[in-house]
């Protein structure tokens, strides 16, 4: 796409961003002009910009808490018409996110891909002219979104959009969401669209891994380096060179394991059992837990500082009795795939079926689903499957079951009503506070009787 034909306005009270911009798009396009005060916005419209390069967060005298928003209103009304894209740090995906909803063409994150922002800049004017946008089609191809990670739900959609932003980058990954719900097929879809996507993809489950097998596995051994190390051996890190490593169950790892993976990350480099010559590695890292994010960040579990080194942006997939009409869609692909798999005809849900997938709780989320729908086509006779032909899971029933009388006890009530709204203000004790109708010092006093 010719670009010389545009002009573009970009605003940001970074300094160092507006240069950047101006002289990635001074050769590009036919103006470009930037702007560090957000209050010039209204005299600037008037101008004939066909895009604006808008950031999310200004030192203002609004003080909204998303002052890109609002700015991005106040554009769309003085000119409906201009393409507007956000620029965001990686903490403010999910409020990017809501731009979308507000008018804005697409985002990007800082620091950005020169690259990218180009092909994001030619994707928004083209929309602005009435044509397809690459954008529509990035999860084509080899992605497993669309394969095995489906949805339609709009919580899933805000995870495809969101992962689809941030795969370009090399930002750390921390990808939070209970157990079934699918986080390895998250962390396997960044890596298929990001700039590694034709370098390895290794995954580990450290959360597996003895205090002896840690170090060995991750980080390989010279021969000779103890007992049953018969020969030298590659660790994850350095398989993952070049490429994506995937850490699952990070939550479940030890202290004394956390602060070795600590120090490889920050030193970017790996030195084998038995060796004393550092290598330098060059990966990214997505890591995964079932743990919830205050849980996560309780110190006498987890460092801080190794979770601000692996938590860059933060991904929280949602448990399937929240996807609402996912549960049929999810229930039907299944079906197709083990009717081909046994050699059965085509199969159908009746109308009891498919109220008791949408009835049902699903502890064990989309893996649960997964193994009811495989049972059902296993022992079915026809090509209709009906209610009396959904077993859930015994397993995940008592479990439930155990987790009900356990909710019963009010301190129980009390300690997961505390950690639901930290988690919801993400750590912030004040906010938390507030809601609960506590002080800080009240908190602070539950937080350590529950040893939160």
């Amino acid at each position: 796409m010719n670009l010389k034909k545009y002009s573009i306005l970009a605003i940001d009270d970074d300094i160092d961003v507006l240069t950047a911009v101006r002289l990635l798009l001074k050769t590009e396009v036919k103006e470009i002009v930037t702007e560090k005060n957000p209050d010039n916005i209204p005299s600037l419209m008037p101008r004939n910009f066909d895009l604006v390069l808008l950031d999310m967060n200004f030192k203002s005298s609004i003080n909204t808490g998303n002052e890109g928003i609002y700015w991005l209103k106040r554009i769309k009304e003085l000119k409906p018409d201009v393409a507007v894209i956000m620029i965001t740090a990686y903490g403010d995906i999910d409020l990017a996110v809501r731009s979308l909803k507000e008018g804005a063409s697409d985002f990007v994150v800082k620091p950005w891909h020169n690259e990218k922002l180009i092909i994001t800049i030619e994707d928004a004017l083209r929309k602005k002219a009435g044509g397809k946008g690459k954008a529509e089609d990035s999860f084509a191809g080899d992605s497993v979104i669309g394969k095995e990670l489906l949805g339609e739900s709009d919580v899933m959609h805000d995870i495809f959009y969101k992962t689809q932003k941030i795969a370009p980058t090399d930002a750390n990954i921390l990808i939070l969401g209970e157990n079934g719900t699918g986080k390895d097929l998250i962390a396997k879809a960044i890596h298929q669209k990001s700039l590694r996507a034709n370098k390895p993809f290794v995954k580990v489950d450290v959360g597996a891994l003895t205090e002896t097998l840690f170090e060995s596995e991750l980080f390989g051994h010279k021969k000779g380096a103890f007992t049953d190390a018969k020969d030298d051996r590659v660790g994850r890190f350095e398989s993952a060179n070049e490429g994506t490593l995937f850490l699952d169950e990070i939550g479940n790892i030890s202290l004394t394991q956390q602060a070795k993976l600590l120090t490889v990350l920050q030193n970017r480099q790996v030195t084998r059992l038995g060796s004393n010559t550092p290598m330098p590695i060059n990966i990214r890292l997505i890591c995964a837990t079932n743990l919830p994010l205050a849980e996560l960040a309780n110190e006498n579990r987890f460092r801080k500082d190794l979770i601000y080194r692996i938590n860059t942006v933060e991904i929280t997939v949602p448990p399937l009795r929240r996807r609402g009409s996912d549960i049929i869609l999810l229930a039907k692909h299944f079906a197709k795939v083990y009717a081909d798999k046994y050699l059965k005809p085509a199969m159908r849900f009746d109308e009891n079926a498919q109220e008791k997938l949408m009835q049902y709780h699903f502890p064990g989320n989309v893996r649960e689903l997964q193994y009811t729908i495989e049972r059902a086509i296993i022992m079915s006779e026809g090509d209709m499957l009906l209610g009396r032909d959904l077993i859930f899971s015994p397993i995940e029933s008592a479990q439930a079951n155990v987790a009900e009388d356990d909710d019963m006890k009010l301190s129980t009530i009390e300690k997961n009503t505390i950690l639901h709204v930290i988690e919801k203000y993400n750590g912030n004790i004040t906010k938390a506070a507030k809601e609960l109708g506590l002080t800080r010092t009240a908190l602070y006093r539950r937080l350590s009787k529950y040893e939160i």
